[in-house]
């Protein structure tokens, strides 16, 4: 397995380059203590997926570039993957749930890739996307475990460092499969790393407590938190987070609403479930907001009918 440092995450920073926004790092006040937000979610494809998905692909040989790549995600990587593909002109097949949000897999497919849909509780994506990476020899993008794909992701990291006013202390930061976490763990060695996964989807903690890799339990809830239903952590991301002593948390599905409607009604930002769960986490009181904390907003991408149900406070 390969040692990632922080010398990957500057090097894919400056490889992307122009390729990403640089996001803003918003100021804002929960209990009466200054706090930052990292708004990921107004990233280009609205999330920050862009980030790794571009460092990946930007080192694809020719010949890999002409056969294409296959992703598979429930959106945002899915999105990050078709942007970066079609700047670079290469063919991108993506495998999503079936039941991902529309807004993901229409973005997904107006950036001109080609979408092949899945059961999330019968088959793997994870052998659908290397069976189909087979036959077309094309080359599978992983959403987290992959070494160009964390570093991609740690540069936000990067950013964060650069743009707040004070030390960084702590960073908090939903985990899906850890690719986010794992990146900005390796770019901001001297923070603590609070991670947020939604509740039953909570198999990075798990694992960390437990010293192996679990997976998700087979009756897992329902979440709204579609971009963090990830069904076991990669060794990758797993090694990194427990090398830093990353903290884990779970928020609810209530939490998670009221953090889609704070942000919404204080900051006129739109976010989706997934990407508030360390906004709840905060404003939940589960991490006090000491000074140099930065919540990260790690995606924005909701259908607007469910963002206007969760924001009326309907259930």
């Amino acid at each position: 397995m390969p040692r990632l440092d922080r010398s990957e995450v500057e090097a894919a920073a400056e490889r992307i380059g122009d390729a990403v926004i640089r996001t803003p790092l918003r100021e804002a006040e929960i209990r009466g203590r200054r706090v930052w937000l990292k708004c990921e979610s107004e990233q280009t494809g609205g999330a920050f997926k862009l980030r790794g998905a571009t460092n990946r692909l930007l080192q694809l040989s020719d010949e890999e570039r002409q056969r294409g790549v296959v992703a598979f995600s429930s959106g945002n990587h899915a999105q990050g993957v078709a942007i970066a593909a079609r700047r670079l002109g290469i063919p991108a097949l993506i495998v999503m749930p079936a039941d991902a949000p529309k807004v993901k897999a229409d973005a997904t497919a107006a950036a001109g890739a080609e979408i092949v849909f899945y059961d999330r509780r019968s088959e793997s994506r994870e052998e659908i996307a290397a069976r189909i990476a087979g036959e077309r020899g094309a080359t599978v993008v992983p959403s987290f475990d992959d070494p160009a794909i964390i570093a991609g992701q740690g540069t936000a990291g990067l950013e964060i460092l650069e743009q707040c006013p004070e030390p960084v202390r702590t960073i908090v930061v939903p985990v899906g499969g850890g690719g986010l976490a794992g990146g900005i763990a390796l770019a901001c060695p001297d923070a603590t790393i609070v991670g947020v996964e939604p509740a039953g989807w909570d198999d990075m903690n798990r694992s960390l407590e437990l010293g192996e890799i679990v997976p998700v339990e087979p009756d897992a809830p329902a979440t709204l938190c579609d971009s963090l239903q990830t069904p076991r952590v990669s060794p990758l991301t797993f090694a990194i987070l427990r090398e830093r002593e990353a903290r884990m948390l779970s928020v609810s599905e209530e939490e998670v609403r009221a953090a889609v409607r704070w942000a919404a009604e204080t900051l006129d930002l739109v976010v989706e479930p997934g990407g508030s769960v360390a906004l709840a986490a905060v404003l939940a009181g589960k991490v006090e907001p000491e000074p140099g904390t930065v919540i990260l907003l790690s995606g924005g991408n909701i259908d607007p009918a469910l963002h206007a149900e969760i924001v009326a406070g309907q259930p």
